[in-house]
């Protein structure tokens, strides 16, 4: 198992808004290791969830999957159209999948 490590003065990064609510014990240690870190509570955050993110093996293979998928050259469309599913069979499969996000 790999070990979580802040790097202190660390937190200039480019940002995107993400909006949510935490409980409060969790907000208190986050700006608690900010301080003790000197850094930014933004940039402990991102390094929570990028941790978090790198330890969960099967969403890592699925990120994998996709890039695969993505570099694929589309040359063969005939074959493409063949592998994909009418819209009946495809619904319960994606109800699912967000079960487990």
């Amino acid at each position: 198992m790999s070990k979580f490590k802040i790097e202190h003065g660390a937190s200039k990064v480019n940002l995107v808004l993400l909006k949510t609510n935490i409980e409060d014990t969790i907000s208190q240690d986050i700006d608690l290791l900010a301080s003790w870190s000197n850094n930014d509570r933004k940039y402990i955050v991102n390094e929570l969830l990028r941790f978090a993110l790198a330890q969960e093996e099967d969403f890592l293979k699925y990120k994998a999957g996709l890039a695969a998928a993505a570099a694929r050259p589309a040359g063969g469309t005939k074959s493409a159209t063949a592998s994909i599913k009418p819209a009946t069979e495809a619904a319960p499969k994606s109800d699912a999948t967000a079960a487990h996000l």
